[in-house]
């Protein structure tokens, strides 16, 4: 056997060292990233928004005091570090002292404070304030540092604070209502991405901030498109005109040679589909008619049919890969058999024989089982979903009709207002499993996330309890009880769990799919400079 000489094996070190570092320093500075969104941003001020298109866009203009990494641990993100004492109900966050906003200014626990005053306050609507409303006081100790004393343990009062921080200094202006303040047009932020331009229903533009706490961003711009249907986004993905986009079932499975360019990428989603009802409509006050029409959907048909085997049937609120899902939940069955049986009990009798139901109401009038189904323009999996729905419910009597609407028509003029009969939308979910913002009988007012307008007391005391259990398993107890609870009440019906299919552009590089994802890293994707394809000018 030979063995190298000693001028051998320091040649082969210092290759090793030469590759190592042309590895880590061969990454090019360039390009433009150009993303595609069925709809457009509502505010670019992460306390108001509340649609996904916005926060899309807020993730990367605001930090917050933490985040998440790549395997779902809460790390420093505005914060270095904190301490949690008295059982809990103090935090104390050490702010990192290199940070500016965008327009120069520094970042201070002035700034945090303020965001914990906006969320608290009565006349600002936002979704997000019951996470906030416990808390005692704020102290601000430092330039850099500020405590949270809350009244009561929140067990999930460290994601909370993944929130975006807004700049007080642009927001304490007494010349603007907060909800019409030009930065939620034109935000500042202290993120990897400055803002540009906002074209609406048409784009925004990001550019990246070369002073980032972080390093800067290898993209140099993110190009946000507007485009209301994934059929055109899909043209224009064969196009290559955009570098990125969520693939529907049936664009996942096309043809290999239209990804010849992109990689492809699917995994569980941590997010549900579902039907919502309008509680405050008469109609679906009824809970045998909400069980008649669960009984009467076939879940599997939708799974197959449309999401092509590319999700599993939902039961609850929570998805299986969270330790709060109930997997003894026993999920109703397709029956349309007794979903007739209901409604019959219910009073509702095709009078006329025309095949819907009619139901006499107490001075002899007659009225039609009739609703209208909305979901949101450019989503071929739920527009699709809705004509199943649809078909399904006219065999045993329900009269639906379908109504598709443009994402921020559908937000600002139906969901907020509570102006809907049903609907079909989806949750993105947090992975602490406290909903209480979606399921609490306090959270109903417009602009809050429990616009079905759903109310169960034990389920309120629950969300209250499972706040402030720190034991995990008694708070395992909590969470799965409340996903029965809310599976049997029918507030929803839960449709399906669905798969993550992001696809993205090949001559990027350093994606990396983790437990989070693949956007976790994303100020380090790259492209090498002789596959850039734009030339950046602003």
């Amino acid at each position: 056997m030979n063995f190298p000489t000693k001028s051998k094996i320091l040649v082969i070190v210092v290759v090793i060292k030469f590759l190592f570092i042309t590895t880590i320093f061969c990454q090019d500075y360039g390009d433009i990233y150009i993303d595609a969104s069925l709809g457009d941003a509502s505010y670019l001020n992460p306390i108001l928004a509340s649609d996904s298109a916005s926060a899309a866009i807020n993730s990367l203009v605001y930090n917050g005091l933490v985040k998440y990494d790549k395997d779902l641990v809460l790390v420093g993100d505005l914060a270095e570090r904190w301490e949690i004492k008295d059982g809990g109900k103090e935090i104390i966050f050490f702010l990192r002292k290199n940070v500016k906003w965008h327009d120069g200014k520094k970042f201070t626990s002035k700034d945090v404070k303020f965001t914990y005053e906006k969320l608290v306050d009565p006349n600002i609507k936002t979704p997000y304030s019951s996470d906030f409303m416990l808390i005692k006081n704020c102290e601000i100790i430092d330039d850099y540092t500020v405590k949270f004393v809350y009244k009561t343990p929140f067990v999930p009062a460290l994601e909370s604070w993944g929130i975006g921080i807004i700049p007080e200094h642009i927001f304490n202006n007494p010349k603007y209502d907060f909800h019409k303040n030009p930065a939620n047009r034109n935000p500042i932020g202290t993120g990897p991405y400055k803002f540009l331009r906002w074209v609406t229903d048409e784009k925004i533009e990001l550019v990246a901030n070369k002073e980032y706490f972080e390093g800067e961003p290898y993209i140099q711009k993110y190009v946000f498109r507007i485009i209301p249907d994934q059929s055109i986004q899909f043209l224009e993905l064969r196009n290559e005109s955009i570098d990125s986009m969520s693939l529907t079932p049936d664009q996942f499975f096309a043809y290999d040679e239209f990804f010849k360019n992109y990689n492809k990428f699917s995994y569980p989603s941590f997010s549900y589909t579902y039907l919502g009802f309008n509680l405050t409509r008469e109609i679906f006050q009824d809970r045998n008619v909400r069980l008649a029409i669960a009984s009467a959907i076939n879940k599997q048909e939708i799974i197959k049919g449309v999401l092509l085997g590319k999700g599993k049937p939902a039961t609850g609120p929570f998805p299986p890969q969270s330790w709060a899902y109930n997997e003894k939940v026993e999920d109703f069955k397709y029956d349309p058999q007794l979903a007739r049986k209901l409604l019959t009990q219910s009073g509702w009798v095709d009078y006329d024989g025309d095949g819907i139901l009619e139901k006499k109401l107490e001075n002899n009038k007659i009225v039609k089982f009739k609703f209208t189904l909305m979901t949101n323009q450019g989503n071929k999996s739920r527009q699709l979903i809705s004509e199943i729905i649809q078909r399904q419910l006219r065999s045993v009597g329900i009269d639906v009709e379908i109504q598709i609407i443009e994402w921020s028509v559908f937000i600002n003029n139906f969901i907020t207002p509570r102006n809907f009969d049903a609907v079909i939308l989806g949750w993105s979910l947090s992975r602490d499993p406290d909903q209480y913002s979606i399921w609490h009988s306090s959270q109903k007012k417009p602009g809050q996330y429990n616009f079905v307008s759903y109310e169960n007391k034990e389920v309120d005391q629950l969300l209250e309890l499972g706040r402030k259990e720190f034991n995990f398993e008694r708070r395992k107890k909590i969470y799965q009880r409340i996903h029965k609870i809310i599976h049997d009440d029918i507030p929803y019906v839960f449709l399906y769990y669905p798969e993550s299919m992001p696809v993205v552009h090949k001559r990027f590089k350093n994606v990396e799919l983790a437990k989070s994802g693949i956007g976790w890293n994303f100020i380090k994707w790259y492209v090498p400079k002789e596959q850039q394809k734009y030339l950046i000018k602003w």
